[in-house]
């Protein structure tokens, strides 16, 4: 199964659009289109966790804190890959399908882009 993803409120529409170009097959919504902006970071994680989608997002503070707080507790987490808000376009895209390749190895897991 493919992955399925969702960028999060604040994600670069650049690399969304980026994504679905390179690979117009990749299922990846972003926060807004689910009728989700605004939403607290533990209320999207939960829906992604329902929806089974890594969340895509620039927001290491709070949505990594909040990940790991749903892991100690045992709940799902399909996986978050936090983009380095001043990193490459390109590069944000193309490691972004890299670990795609590799979803089930996301679960529980968060990865940070760029890879280098």
């Amino acid at each position: 199964m493919a992955a399925k993803l969702v960028a999060d409120e604040n994600f670069k529409g650049a690399i969304v659009r980026g994504l679905r170009r390179q690979q117009p097959s990749l299922d990846v919504v972003r926060i807004q289109d689910v009728g989700l902006d605004g939403s607290d970071d533990p209320d999207i994680l939960e829906w992604a966790a329902q929806e089974q989608r890594i969340l895509l997002t620039h927001d290491v503070k709070t949505v990594t804190k909040y990940a790991y707080q749903r892991l100690a507790v045992g709940l799902p987490m399909p996986g978050v890959i936090e983009a380095k808000q001043d990193a490459p376009i390109a590069q944000v895209i193309e490691d972004i399908l890299l670990l795609t390749e590799f979803e089930d190895e996301l679960k529980s897991q968060i990865r940070y882009v760029p890879l280098k």
